[in-house]
């Protein structure tokens, strides 16, 4: 990779206060959902003790859940909670990056679950004390994929401006989209599933750490019905197709494939995958697609158990783990969303400094 390829300086993530532990969030499923006549409630159960989820975390305790709410209340709590988790996991990145506010030049904001205008970023002008001039990107529809395609814009942005900063966030609500009059298997699904978390980064051309390089998308033709939200008059109900693990596993590894060749690497030289958990069966998929041992994800099948699937913003909680932890070296970042769309990001790791 070229010395000036942009470099993540910080990693900062930030979770609501409320813990949701999946027993319990099966048994109030199972509780509201079996008032439905046409319920199949008892026969979807198990999908939330197969999930690999021990617990999640959401913007609103667990008896909101048990009353209706319509576009007017989710959007409003959608708004409040993704400013504040953002200024959160925001203030850490800076702390950690040694920077002020005022020193950020750039702003990207990825997220997908819920509507905001004037955008998260332009609220944060003020709570964080960024200059009026700061360039924003607002990112909206990328779902799952965000976290990986968004950090390539931002690193796209930080080449176009050298000597710039950019500040990277991501935010999801997806424990907001729970809808309780809706028995469908893709609602029980996204229930058992979806959790709540935001991340920031900053990306600047000079500093130490990860270096970002080249990147990659791909969107499958035809895929627009794989996966998305359905816009209903009670909020945003999730769609998944029952193919995504197959699709995975017989179409990513060519994929990544392609793109390492492009760039003289092959899957063997990459030390750490950093991918997506969107969940269990995925990953599975994600172990046999990149030829690996099983048990190699673990690193994300553990962010998937403490935290669930928080869309756009859990790959960097793995990627946050993954450097906890001392990994170092070239890495492969990856991720699937709406369009239905790849995403890859090569990065390289310097080993971590000696305390």
């Amino acid at each position: 990779m070229s010395l000036a390829a942009p470099r993540i300086l910080s990693l900062a993530t930030a979770v609501p206060p409320y813990r949701l532990g999946q027993p319990e969030v099966a048994e109030r499923a199972r509780r509201l959902f079996a008032e439905f006549a046409d319920s199949d409630i008892e026969r979807l159960l198990p999908v939330f003790a197969n999930s690999g989820i021990e617990q999640r975390f959401s913007c609103v305790p667990i008896d909101w859940y048990e009353a209706e709410h319509g576009w007017t209340d989710r959007n409003a709590l959608y708004v409040e909670n993704a400013v504040n988790l953002l200024e959160s996991a925001a203030r850490g990145a800076l702390d950690q990056a040694g920077l002020a506010a005022r020193d950020i030049d750039s702003v990207v904001t990825v997220s997908t679950t819920g509507i905001a205008t004037p955008s998260l970023d332009a609220i944060l002008i003020g709570r964080l004390g960024l200059r009026a001039d700061v360039r924003r990107l607002p990112v909206f529809g990328l779902g799952c994929a965000g976290g990986v395609l968004g950090l390539s814009r931002a690193a796209d942005i930080a080449r176009a401006n050298p000597g710039g900063r950019v500040l990277y966030l991501v935010v999801e609500l997806c424990a907001l989209c729970f809808r309780k009059n809706d028995s469908s298997k893709s609602n029980v699904v996204a229930t058992a599933l979806f959790g709540d978390g935001a991340a920031a980064a900053v990306v600047a051309g000079e500093g130490r750490g990860p270096e970002i390089g080249a990147g990659y998308e791909h969107t499958f033709p035809d895929s627009l019905d794989i996966m998305g939200w359905e816009v209903t008059d009670d909020g945003l109900k999730a769609l998944f197709s029952r193919d995504i693990p197959t699709l995975v596993r017989e179409q990513m590894g060519g994929l990544a494939r392609g793109f390492l060749a492009g760039h003289n690497l092959r899957l063997a030289d990459i030390r750490h995958f950093i991918c997506h958990p969107g969940g269990a069966k995925v990953l599975t998929a994600l172990e046999s697609a990149f030829d690996l041992a099983k048990g190699a994800l673990d690193g994300a099948r553990g962010v998937l158990r403490d935290y669930g699937n928080m869309s756009a913003a859990s790959v960097l909680f793995v990627l946050q783990r993954a450097l906890a932890e001392g990994a170092a070296g070239r890495m492969l970042m990856t991720c699937l969303g709406p369009g239905f769309t790849a995403g890859f990001l090569l990065l390289d790791a310097p080993p971590r400094a000696s305390a």
